[in-house]
């Protein structure tokens, strides 16, 4: 799969953000045809050419060196996220010619079920890339209900708020959740344009939301590793908790993420947790009780 559209665009909209002043250019006469720095702007920024510099935005980055990617990264000032996607793309625009590696199911290994299986007052899960829901302990399946609910066999969070409509409900915040989740999944596309049931997955969803298709057109991306969230869980209502992100063999073709969640000691929350560990353990449906996201 040829990944210049996604090079191109993604360069275009991170320059389109910037304003000569922001980076400290003169603002020069005249009105600007399109937002943001021009073209040559960034050339100068970066230190190389306009022909070069156009030439890249095209999406010609397979033989850039990493010096060069560098320099453009800081002309567009990237963030973190930003800036691993900028290398993903070319990591991956290298690699195009090369027939594609068969990918692995999401194997979990034993030991991490254990761990998962060991968090008693946590709820944790295991996601891949594409954002399903791989495995978790007994109080993530409880938290992740309405996620699992909505497709028991292989639940996805991605599709459950795009395509459910509970999911205004059980998200407080669900336009802030759906622009991390489509960020999430525009950085895996960086990582592995060659994954078809992730194009599967994009392609579905943005047939039928305009909400998606409007978010997976800005190029956002992101790294998920700590922060707070608050759910409207419909058997115990309203929790807030912390949550933290690791990546399981971040070094393998197929990485898995593993999140765990937890409400601060003594709090409203933390009552409610004790309250959804009871309701999983008594009154959730089955394919919430038993283990059918392992």
């Amino acid at each position: 799969m040829d990944n210049r559209d996604d090079i191109r665009d993604f360069l275009a909209t991170r320059r389109a953000r910037l304003t000569p002043e922001q980076v400290g250019l003169p603002a020069g006469g005249g009105r600007r045809r399109v937002p943001g720095l021009r073209r040559e702007e960034v050339a100068v920024l970066a230190g190389v050419s306009t022909e070069w510099y156009t030439r890249l935005e095209k999406g010609h980055i397979a033989g850039v060196s990493e010096d060069v990617l560098e320099a453009v990264a800081r002309a567009l000032r990237l963030d973190e996220a930003e800036h691993t996607y900028l290398f993903d793309l070319a990591r991956a625009a290298r690699t195009m010619r090369r027939p594609p590696r068969r990918r692995k199911a999401d194997d979990l290994p034993a030991p991490v079920q254990w761990m998962l299986d060991s968090m008693v007052d946590s709820a944790a899960f295991v996601a891949n890339g594409r954002l399903d829901l791989v495995a978790s302990n007994a109080l993530g399946r409880a938290l992740y209900s309405p996620v699992i609910d909505f497709d028991p066999v292989r639940p996805n969070i991605a599709r459950y708020q795009f395509l459910d409509p509970t999911a205004d409900t059980y998200f407080t915040d669900l336009a802030g959740a759906a622009k991390v989740t489509v960020a999430l999944l525009r950085t895996e596309a960086g990582r592995h344009p060659d994954d078809k049931e992730l194009r599967g997955l994009v392609g579905e969803l943005s047939t039928v939301s305009e909400t998606f298709r409007t978010r997976w057109a800005s190029h956002d991306v992101r790294l998920h590793h700590a922060g707070h969230k608050q759910f409207n869980h419909p058997a115990v209502g309203l929790i807030d908790l912390a949550y933290h992100s690791m990546d399981i063999a971040p070094g393998s073709p197929r990485p898995l993420t593993m999140t765990v969640y937890t409400a601060e000691p003594g709090s409203a929350s933390d009552e409610q947790m004790r309250l959804l560990a009871s309701w999983a353990a008594t009154e959730a449906p089955e394919h919430v009780r038993a283990d059918q996201t392992s």
